[in-house]
C-alpha cells in the first residue's frame, strides 16, 4: 500500500494582503498534486482524461508562507466507486500538517454522465493503494 507524494512551490502570487497562502490556492495545491498523480500513477494526462472533479473539501491548520518554499502534498484513495476515484490529502509545510483535504474525481462519457472507471486505472490504483 502506497500513498502519492508530490511537491508544488509556493509563488510569490499565491500569498494574499496578510501575507499568507490565500485560502483558495490550496485548491489549487491539491490540483497540481492530482495532475502530478495521474501523470505519475496512470501514466496519464489528466487534461486527456474524461473525468470531473464533483467535489472538494479542505480543512485548513495553519497558514503558509512565501518562506515555506513548497508544500507536499501526499495522496490516498481508501476507496473505490463504480464510476468515482475518492482522494484524501495532507498537506505539509516546515515540518507540520498545514491542510487536510477531501475531494472526488467521477469518470464521465462524452455526455457528461459518469462511467465506470476504466479497467486499466481501477487496476492500477488498487495495486498502487491497496484498496
Amino acid at each position: 500500500m502506497s500513498t502519492y507524494t508530490t511537491d508544488v512551490p509556493v509563488r510569490f502570487r499565491d500569498i494574499d494582503a496578510m501575507g499568507h497562502v490565500n485560502n483558495a490556492v490550496y485548491a489549487t495545491y491539491l490540483e497540481q498534486a492530482r495532475t502530478d498523480y495521474f501523470r505519475d500513477v496512470l501514466e496519464a494526462d489528466l487534461s486527456a482524461v474524461a473525468t470531473v472533479l464533483a467535489s472538494v473539501s479542505i480543512q485548513f491548520r495553519r497558514p503558509v508562507e512565501l518562506m515555506d518554499g513548497a508544500v507536499t502534498v501526499e495522496i490516498d484513495v481508501p476507496e473505490l466507486g463504480r464510476s468515482s476515484v475518492p482522494m484524501t490529502y495532507e498537506i505539509r509545510a516546515g515540518g507540520g500538517v498545514v491542510a487536510e483535504a477531501e475531494s472526488v474525481q467521477v469518470a464521465v462519457d462524452d455526455g457528461g454522465s459518469s462511467r465506470p472507471i476504466p479497467d486499466e486505472y481501477r487496476e492500477t490504483i488498487e495495486t498502487y493503494h491497496g484498496v
